[in-house]
């Protein structure tokens, strides 16, 4: 194990890839010299060269749709959307085409393809530039999703987004780039679909995946203080969703908080807590919670956007609200 940034972790994630298999290269808007706008690519351009690690022209349209056809033709590109805002610009590459291929072609076609961008609120980067939209993504048959919350789960996931057949969209978020935590060294891959406990409990559920994570775990530590034990699960892919480490898990607590850093309407904390009423309602003790930010764009003002995003006291708050 070797201490890493989020970044670093999912750096050395694509590095390890690179090297093994030349038919994998990465495109994007800054990815190659300059080194991603955030710093994630940064090297792999000296590394690789302009060959693999390519600047493409401000067009998500274009950085996507070549990808679809580079996809289906037997190579494996990552390419990146900046922001996840800008996920509308090309959303017929993914919705109708990369989404969608394999299955109209009956499973002849592969489309090994990972589409990387960033999320999230926090850093003072407005309404156009902070949203968290993982839960567009996840309504889309054919599209895998992952949102790593830990150093070592970014370097582990980016290997097996980077190895399935299928579209993958890798969702990182800005918060937490510079996050630094231990990473296995050398090879190491998180299988998709896989939720990990990151905090065991027996009082309450806490389901958190991304930046939200780390609030569920500082709200777990803190009802600690009080005598609650609260178990925290990152779903890590949320697009296949692993509902079994859910359930397991309601079996000892019998109560279910959903943080999610997305507004509350429409957002995937509705569809896990439809699920659970679905298939775990008798293993409910008190009615579901979700903590997420409110129903309105990402402020600007640093006071305004604190206090839009979930936090700590909000889970806190929630979780006794329940006993």
């Amino acid at each position: 194990m070797t201490q890493m940034s989020y970044v670093e972790g999912l750096r050395d994630g694509i590095r390890i890839e690179m090297k093994k298999d030349s038919n994998i290269y990465m495109a994007g808007e800054d990815v190659g010299i300059f080194g991603g706008c955030f710093g994630q690519t940064a090297g792999l351009f000296q590394e690789f060269g302009g060959e693999r690690i390519i600047d493409t022209p401000i067009s998500e349209t274009v950085i996507v749709g070549h990808a679809v056809g580079a996809a289906a033709a037997g190579l494996r590109p990552i390419v990146e959307i900046m922001f996840i805002d800008f996920i509308g610009v090309c959303m017929d590459e993914i919705l109708n085409q990369a989404a969608k291929m394999r299955y109209m072609f009956g499973g002849k076609a592969k489309l090994p393809m990972v589409i990387r961008t960033t999320c999230g609120a926090g850093v003072g980067a407005a309404a156009q530039h902070s949203q968290s939209l993982e839960a567009f993504l996840t309504h889309i048959p054919g599209i895998k999703v992952v949102m790593p919350a830990t150093p070592a789960d970014a370097k582990g996931l980016m290997a097996a987004a980077i190895r399935d057949d299928n579209p993958v969209v890798y969702i990182e978020h800005k918060g937490l780039l510079g996050f630094k935590g231990e990473v296995p060294e050398g090879e190491y891959v998180v299988p998709l679909g896989k939720a990990d406990i990151k905090r065991e409990g027996t009082d309450v559920t806490i389901v958190a995946w991304s930046a939200m994570v780390h609030q569920a775990l500082a709200a777990a530590e803190a009802l600690a203080q009080e005598g609650i034990s609260a178990e925290v699960i990152d779903p890590r892919t949320l697009a296949p969703f692993d509902k079994d480490s859910v359930l397991q898990s309601l079996e000892k607590t019998g109560k279910l908080v959903i943080v999610h850093e997305a507004v509350k309407t429409g957002g995937l904390g509705g569809e896990i807590a439809a699920l659970v009423a679905d298939e775990g309602f008798d293993l409910l003790d008190a009615p579901i919670k979700r903590v997420t930010a409110p129903d309105c764009p990402v402020p600007f003002s640093s006071y305004l956007e604190a206090h839009y995003l979930p936090s700590q006291d909000k889970i806190v708050k929630a979780v006794k609200e329940m006993f």
